[in-house]
């Protein structure tokens, strides 16, 4: 009987509508922090690039061909834990992200 985890991280990539959809989002946080970074007069907070580093991941793990379900896995794993990290730094060492 395979597990819940089994069946959601380990399952086929998406395809590519979807890995774009997020590639994009990671594009879009990344363009937002690095133009807030040289023409912004705020400093912008790490955490979007811990997102963006997310949906990249992501993004990535979707776009792969339908027979690479163990190293979408393992990217959607990654992702998992890049975004549980930042929460965990928010929680705990919230000092880490503001300049």
């Amino acid at each position: 009987m395979p597990s819940i985890v089994d069946q959601t991280v380990f399952s086929e990539p998406s395809g590519r509508p979807l890995g774009v959809v997020y590639l994009c989002g990671a594009l879009l946080l990344s363009g937002a922090y690095g133009y807030y970074a040289v023409v912004g007069a705020v400093t912008p907070t790490s955490s979007v690039l811990f997102l963006s580093a997310g949906l990249a991941l992501s993004g990535i793990a979707e776009s792969l061909p339908k027979i690479r379900r163990r190293a979408a896995g393992v990217l959607r794993l990654t992702a998992i834990s890049v975004l549980v990290s930042l929460l965990v730094i928010i929680a705990f060492a919230p000092e880490f992200l503001t300049r």
